[in-house]
């Protein structure tokens, strides 16, 4: 049970060397307690490019400062090889199916926003680009993971009991004790491929809710992806939550 909420704004911290992003000797910190927690920790929040101070119940601030000092040049490392932000707005490239799209505004368009080659459209006043890119993404998500998840069920000959968009900062897919599949939306922006097989991995679940070798050999029968999009979102999946 969390004490602290993990997702309030960082604070800067002066820290021993300069870090990425920030003024030398500063990092942007989240404190945060954990009842469950048996020692301090430390993790990078890619989202905010800040760094997550788990503390058991009985640390302090001191404890915390202490781990940090010591892993100061990890977390400079780490900091510095996050992607760039990118915020929703107009003229921004976002990505869709793994390739770049425009964001093109065209204020007196009405209706959602639509596709087109290379590009993402959309109308209304500029202030509300961002949150209508987001729907548009959220809707395209779930439309390609349905298809998706219908198809590879199908192949099982198992069925689906209700799939759910989050977003979430570690995991990209989940599936319940009841049956029901989660996702991540921001995976729509990885290569089809990509997403393929997080969803074919969480239909798998349907059948065989471990990472049993059962279990692996109904991911392989869905989809041959598996050792390539594991290292692709290893390596770019940190990125995809910098969008928006």
């Amino acid at each position: 049970m969390s004490l602290t909420d993990p997702t309030a704004a960082p604070e800067l911290v002066c820290l021993p060397g300069a870090l990425a992003g920030e003024a030398p000797g500063q990092a942007r910190v989240c404190w945060r307690h954990s009842a469950r927690a048996r020692r301090v920790s430390l993790r990078i929040d890619a989202r905010s490019a800040s760094v997550v101070v788990t503390l058991p119940p009985r640390a302090g601030r001191r404890q915390g400062m202490a781990l940090l000092s010591v892993h100061a040049a990890w977390v400079a490392e780490r900091l510095a090889a996050l992607a760039p932000h990118l915020p929703l707005v107009p003229g921004a490239a976002v990505p869709l199916g793994g390739a770049p799209h425009l964001l093109r505004h065209l204020p007196d368009a009405a209706g959602p926003a639509w596709l087109e080659p290379g590009a993402i459209v959309l109308g209304g006043a500029e202030a509300t680009v961002a949150r209508r890119t987001g729907e548009f993404l959220k809707a395209e998500a779930r439309r390609r993971i349905s298809v998706l998840a219908r198809g590879h069920a199908v192949q099982l000959g198992v069925k689906l009991r209700g799939i759910r968009l989050k977003d979430t900062r570690s995991r990209w897919g989940s599936c319940a004790p009841d049956g029901t599949l989660a996702f991540s939306w921001r995976l729509v922006m990885a290569p089809d491929w990509v997403l393929d097989y997080v969803v074919a991995h969480e239909v798998a679940h349907l059948r065989e809710l471990n990472h049993s070798e059962r279990f692996w050999a109904l991911v392989a029968g869905l989809t041959p992806h598996r050792d390539a999009a594991v290292a692709w979102l290893k390596a770019h999946g940190p990125g995809l939550l910098r969008v928006g």
